[in-house]
């Protein structure tokens, strides 16, 4: 099962992306087709957080209602799984957060790491290579 990063959600939902064509494609092809695929619950919140704030968009930040519904029509399919903490959770972030360089908002990138690596994804989906800090596991950016 593959999992999906905030930004790739955040691209596919704002048309002023450059990005946004192939992220639309890329998600509507997961949420119509019968691979499994996820997305952790960080990143429903932070995608919500994003495409709704004023200070990113100005004007044009996405309505908070349009948000939700286009939150809940991805999760409507079928072959969506949304991921959170299990309960051997606090292990597997305890190995991450430990790390160097995991301070700050990266501590965010290591809980959605955990919970893909307790989840046992195979994939995350992800343009952040802070992701990189946790080589176990396996991260594509599916754009480059």
């Amino acid at each position: 099962m593959i999992a999906v990063d905030t930004n790739l959600l955040v691209y596919a939902h704002r048309k002023e992306s450059r990005l946004h064509e192939v992220s639309f494609s890329m998600v509507r092809e997961l949420a119509e087709g019968r691979q499994l695929w996820a997305i952790p619950w960080p990143c429903c919140y932070e995608f919500l957080s994003v495409v709704t704030n004023y200070r990113i968009w100005k004007d044009t930040a996405t309505p908070p209602e349009r948000a939700w519904r286009q939150l809940e029509a991805w999760t409507a399919s079928p072959s969506n799984r949304l991921l959170g903490e299990t309960d051997d959770f606090l292990k597997v972030l305890s190995g991450l957060v430990r790390r160097p360089r995991v301070r700050g908002a990266i501590v965010h990138d290591a809980r959605i790491a955990a919970i893909c690596l307790a989840h046992g994804i195979e994939s995350l989906f992800t343009r952040d290579r802070d992701f990189s800090l946790f080589p176990e596991l396996r991260t594509r950016d599916p754009f480059g």
